[in-house]
């Protein structure tokens, strides 16, 4: 009896961990770079990667488990406008938005935790019922905002299980935008702190009609 308890445990572990994913690479306009050079790697057990951040008052929130310090992750150069994606290791399984936050360090990337304000730069929602679960994203830097180091962060919310906590699955990588304007981007939020567990985006019932009038969680997207 044991055996067949600890063989269902050990089935019921690898399908749950087999539908997680985790953003790992990144690239700038055509080029490709290796999974975590840009991309901050969190600090989760290897069996647990690419496991979600469901805690909306957790300092996770902001870049996954441990993804407030850098660990040897580098900086990306990347021109005002240019386009960049994010590559996950396998496709979205999971019904829910995707976006994209971004945060300017008071100094060098590497040394910035994401405790300062961050702003929207993009939303993926669903179009009709479907939603957009593919492998990678792709977007702009803006073209207005000013030169320096940010956080970029990539988040995308697992809402599959209407009445469980939702699952945000969140990377950042490091960048340096050059080449910038000046304008002053916004509205601006902290992480932990944009998100609420009442907010609708959160609590939508995808199988019954909620994908229809659905409302993407945090702030506004910011635009030039």
């Amino acid at each position: 009896m044991k055996t067949l308890l600890y063989l269902v445990l050990g089935f019921v572990t690898a399908h749950a961990v087999s539908a997680h994913y985790i953003f790992q690479q990144f690239s700038v306009g055509s080029t490709k770079y290796p999974a975590w050079k840009y991309v901050r790697r969190n600090s989760n057990p290897s069996w647990l990667q690419n496991g979600p951040v469901t805690d909306l008052a957790s300092n996770d929130l902001r870049c996954n488990v441990g993804g407030g310090t850098s660990n040897g992750t580098e900086t990306a150069n990347v021109n005002a406008g240019d386009s960049f994606t994010f590559t996950l290791d396998t496709a979205v399984y999971h019904v829910g938005p995707v976006s994209l936050y971004m945060s300017k360090a008071p100094g060098l990337a590497k040394d910035y935790d994401g405790s300062g304000q961050w702003f929207k730069i993009f939303d993926w929602g669903p179009s009709g019922t479907n939603w957009p679960m593919r492998n990678s994203y792709t977007a702009n830097v803006p073209k207005c905002i000013p030169s320096g180091e940010y956080l970029l962060r990539i988040q995308q919310i697992g809402i599959h299980n209407p009445g469980a906590a939702p699952q945000f699955y969140i990377s950042c990588a490091q960048i340096n935008v050059v080449g910038g304007g000046n304008a002053s981007p916004g509205p601006l939020v902290s992480i932990p702190g944009a998100f609420k567990a009442s907010d609708p985006g959160l609590v939508a019932n995808v199988y019954n009609g909620g994908a229809n009038s659905y409302v993407v969680p945090g702030p506004k997207v910011f635009s030039c």
